[in-house]
């Protein structure tokens, strides 16, 4: 079909099965119908087949002109992706990125990255939310998220996902509760003693699934405790405290475990659900500087710096190390 279609006629066939007539196709563009009719006639003739059926109602595409729209639909967003590049190529990227995250992961490791990336670029504005519940990135008119948990079920067809860094949450105490009240042996055991429970996301805060990292085998335990909160850094004094047994992501705690204030609970276990993620709506195409900033994420977290924090905690004199 080279030199029997140019973008007009793409634009064309799209403009007709979205508007269902050509009445509202013409109107849309301003024009009379007859316009319309002439050029989707000429178009079908030079293609040698027919791409919609008229009734005195609707117009449908038929099977051939489904075809060609969903490949000019392609080829448009490719051309529209190629212009933006072309014109931002060689620019400084500007303007507003509307961030989401959670609380804590975003306090502690987002806003210093998102600090440095802005430092990077100065014509641009950083606007980080923090939030427990994910917003509807579209309507909201967020760029994306940075969240700890994937999209799963029937919202997920909305986003765009990309983990970030792995990461884990693991069963953990201060060494004077274990000296207290003896160490768990088995997952079943860990019902038998003071667990803190952090009550900050959807999920169910007191049945801790927790898998065998060599096998996978999942193990569901019911805990309870006296102390929980929807605050994952009081739960974390609570257990530094020595009052009881806490499950936390590695990215919140590894300096507590190389410093030896905490140690790991049935080290062979761990919730694997936690991974740190990049998610965006579906949107035809994403700004430059989201790009650059995704690019940024991933180069900075692919090595899970909360591990060569810990690495440097654990490796410097005892008296120099500082508080937690």
């Amino acid at each position: 079909m080279n030199g029997l279609l140019d973008r007009a006629d793409l634009e064309l066939l799209l403009a007709v099965r979205a508007h269902g007539s050509l009445a509202a196709t013409a109107a849309a563009a301003g024009v009379v119908p007859s316009v319309v009719t002439k050029k989707l006639a000429a178009l079908e003739a030079r293609l040698g087949f027919r791409l919609f059926q008229r009734t005195t109602r609707r117009i449908v595409a038929t099977a051939e002109g489904e075809a060609l729209c969903e490949r000019a639909a392609q080829l448009l967003q490719s051309f529209a992706q190629l212009e933006t590049d072309l014109r931002e190529r060689g620019s400084e990227p500007s303007g507003l990125i509307r961030l989401a995250a959670t609380f804590g992961f975003g306090r502690r490791w987002v806003g210093p990255a998102l600090a440095d990336f802005q430092a990077r670029h100065p014509l641009l504005q950083v606007e980080l939310q923090l939030t427990e519940q994910l917003p509807n990135l579209a309507v909201e008119g967020f760029d994306g998220a940075v969240w700890l948990w994937s999209v799963h079920g029937r919202r997920a067809s909305e986003w765009i996902s990309r983990r970030l860094a792995r990461n884990q949450r693991v069963v953990v105490a201060a060494p004077p509760y274990l000296r207290r009240r003896g160490t768990p042996e088995t997952p079943a055991e860990l019902a038998q003693h003071d667990c803190l429970i952090v009550r900050e996301s959807e999920q169910r805060f007191d049945v801790w699934a927790l898998r065998k990292e060599r096998d996978k085998a999942e193990v569901r335990i019911r805990v309870q405790g006296s102390l929980s909160s929807n605050s994952g850094e009081l739960v974390r004094d609570w257990c530094l405290a020595g009052r009881g047994i806490m499950l936390r992501s590695l990215w919140d705690i590894a300096p507590q475990l190389a410093s030896g204030q905490l140690v790991r609970v049935l080290p062979a276990y761990a919730m694997l659900d936690a991974d740190i993620h990049w998610l965006a709506p579906q949107r035809a195409q994403t700004p430059k500087r989201v790009r650059l900033l995704i690019d940024f994420l991933v180069e900075r977290f692919r090595g899970e710096p909360w591990k060569l924090t810990a690495a440097a905690k654990a490796s410097a004199p005892r008296g120099s190390r500082p508080a937690p």
